[in-house]
């Protein structure tokens, strides 16, 4: 089955918008304890997202960061719910070391936000419990002390992009793109996240869902091609194949498998 596509964050104080962000249409939502709760609000968001999930809402939980004093308390109040996966927030070895310790088997998607977190990024990527990667393109600019989140940091997409294959996770995920009112901007996003080897994107409102959807699914025109590759290698038994005059290879047929794996309906 497919990877998520589109994580959609929704404030944690916000309760009233987590069935909403559910039926959006996303792959996932992230109830977010951190950037979107002020310090003053951060105790009644906690208790308002462990109330969502003990009542069986779905939902990834961005946690506090490890330099804030509320981290403890998300991990202790997280205990209670194993199946619940965490987005670790400025991702480093040791920040992701201690809370796989606090919370053992949990699933941990790694927000790279930090010049630190990118410099010891294959440690991270490389940890049993990381699952996917994500890139915090605002705080990493803000961190890196340069101006700008599109092309000015591919260099960074690029390192989280070669980290994901190192450690065997899936393709990772985009950043967020802050213009809610420019469609165009988010396609222009969409593409060049692709085309620099991710798979998904973070979202900041429920209309950037379906784009990230379609943006991110295989084309009709890649459907095709993956299925005539992989039905001309069962038809050749072993023999060497062509497909559109090029000889097909190992990495023409993962790239097929691939995008027909790509193809398939949403995980539930």
């Amino acid at each position: 089955m497919r990877q998520a596509r589109s994580y959609l964050f929704v404030p944690g104080e916000r309760p009233a918008r987590f069935a909403k962000a559910a039926a959006s249409g996303a792959d996932a939502i992230v109830l977010d304890l951190e950037d979107a709760v002020g310090p003053g609000s951060k105790d009644a968001a906690r208790a308002q997202v462990c109330d969502w999930l003990a009542a069986g809402g779905p939902g990834i939980v961005r946690i506090n960061g490890a330099d804030t004093p509320w981290l403890a308390q998300d991990l202790a109040a997280l205990e209670a719910f194993p199946h619940v996966a965490v987005m670790v927030p400025k991702a480093e070895p040791e920040a992701v070391a201690h809370v796989a310790a606090l919370l053992p088997g949990r699933p941990l998607l790694a927000l790279v936000e930090t010049v630190a977190g990118l410099a010891h990024l294959r440690e991270t990527a490389c940890h049993p419990a990381v699952t996917r990667l994500a890139f915090g393109n605002l705080d990493f600019g803000a961190d890196a002390r340069i101006p700008g989140v599109a092309e000015v940091l591919d260099p960074a997409r690029f390192e989280i992009a070669l980290a994901s294959r190192l450690g065997g996770l899936p393709q990772p995920i985009e950043g967020v793109t802050v213009e809610l009112s420019d469609p165009e901007a988010l396609r222009d996003d969409i593409r060049r996240a692709r085309l620099r080897g991710f798979g998904a994107k973070l979202c900041i409102h429920p209309s950037q869902v379906a784009p990230v959807n379609e943006g991110f699914a295989p084309t009709a025109g890649e459907i095709d091609w993956a299925r005539r590759i992989l039905a001309a290698l069962a038809a050749a038994a072993g023999s060497v194949v062509q497909v559109d005059g090029k000889m097909v290879d190992r990495p023409l047929i993962d790239r097929a498998r691939q995008i027909l794996g790509d193809a398939e309906p949403a995980p539930a």
